[in-house]
């Protein structure tokens, strides 16, 4: 067994924070702040467009939402970065999180004037 080997091992059960990134957007801090219940935030990725999935911030590949039962999951569709270390050849795989937290950065369009919800008209 290779030192190599044997480092990776020492590693394994090292926790890292797995994020799946529905898309980004930039606003202004009024718009912000203008946010309220049923604002639609329009975000800079397409519908069929594979969401980014991140490992400590780093992209590691890109996949797409699927539901299991009453849990939301995710299918990798593409691995990235083209290490031999990640690839199925390899033997080294990644298992599926149980569950998947998508953590998207908002970007507002002003929602069409009414009352907030619970407010007296």
């Amino acid at each position: 067994m290779s030192i190599a080997a044997d480092g990776f091992g020492l590693i394994q059960d090292i926790d890292v924070r797995l994020t799946v990134e529905l898309g980004r957007t930039q606003m202004r801090l009024r718009d912000v702040l203008g946010l309220a219940e049923d604002s639609v935030v329009r975000l800079d990725r397409l519908v069929d467009e594979p969401l980014d999935v991140m490992v400590n911030g780093k992209l590691i590949a890109r996949g797409e939402v699927v539901a299991e039962g009453n849990r939301f999951g995710l299918r990798i569709l593409e691995l990235v970065g083209g290490s031999a270390a990640a690839s199925p050849a390899s033997g080294v795989t990644m298992p599926m999180p149980e569950t998947v937290a998508a953590a998207p950065v908002i970007e507002a369009k002003p929602a069409a004037t009414r009352p907030a919800r619970g407010a007296k008209a």
